[in-house]
């Protein structure tokens, strides 16, 4: 893995954006796979100024985002697609047409699922993934368990994973919905390049956990370890216990 370490989540995200904004000049057509929760704010609002001064062109780029909580429509404040409208789409000039969400208030998960990964797979895969990572390890929504699924699925998420999300709803984790629906592992380890962001004191044994221990579904990021263009963007208290060469 290629670890950037920077002073603070400001340089971090700063430093992050540039480089998506540098692989989407090089392939204008670029097929995005984007996250939500608290770590990506600040780099959607670094892609959000670099638009804003006109150094950042969206409008032939492809974009999936990586889940969104089962039961909740899009147009819901609490879904991952108000989200996203709030700190990136509106912000920017991605084409409506070539944003792809999972709704959350479709009838049948499994047939919502299985729509997905053959809209995923149509646009040809990911070029570029942006990762954030649970303090659990979960990358997207996939929890720890005893095995991890390659395909998009129902979760159930963790109260760990739910606690963490709090603050996304007022700091309150009884209001974060219960399940999700998620893309599995395989589209994201086939992605070309891979960029994963952390921040602070919550993240720094998961991430050591992340690149030193073994691989394994108990920490479903370890198997980013697999995988030979991964970016690890840092600042320096989520790094802490990293082998430095």
């Amino acid at each position: 893995m290629n670890v950037r370490v920077f002073a603070s989540e400001q340089e971090v995200a700063s430093a992050c954006a540039a480089h998506l904004a540098a692989a989407v000049k090089a392939r204008p057509e670029l097929v995005l796979g984007l996250p939500t929760g608290r770590s990506p704010i600040h780099v959607y609002k670094e892609l959000s100024a670099l638009r804003g001064r006109g150094e950042l062109d969206l409008s032939r780029a492809t974009t999936f985002n990586l889940d969104e909580f089962l039961g909740l429509s899009p147009d819901d404040p609490m879904s991952f697609r108000a989200y996203m409208e709030r700190h990136l789409f509106q912000h920017v000039n991605l084409a409506s047409e070539r944003i792809h969400f999972f709704d959350g208030s479709a009838p049948d998960a499994e047939a919502e699922c299985t729509r997905y990964d053959a809209a995923v797979a149509a646009a040809g895969g990911f070029d570029v993934v942006l990762l954030g990572i649970g303090p659990n390890g979960h990358i997207a929504f996939n929890e720890p368990g005893e095995s991890l699924r390659a395909a998009s699925h129902r979760v159930l998420l963790s109260r760990e994973t739910r606690k963490a999300l709090a603050p996304l709803v007022g700091d309150d984790p009884s209001r974060v919905p219960m399940a999700a629906l998620t893309l599995g592992v395989a589209p994201l380890l086939q992605a070309k390049e891979i960029n994963l962001i952390a921040f602070g004191a919550s993240k720094g044994a998961v991430v050591t956990e992340m690149v030193h221990g073994p691989i394994t579904p108990r920490c479903p990021a370890s198997f980013l370890q697999l995988h030979k263009n991964v970016t690890l963007w840092l600042d320096k208290v989520a790094a802490r216990g990293l082998k430095r060469e």
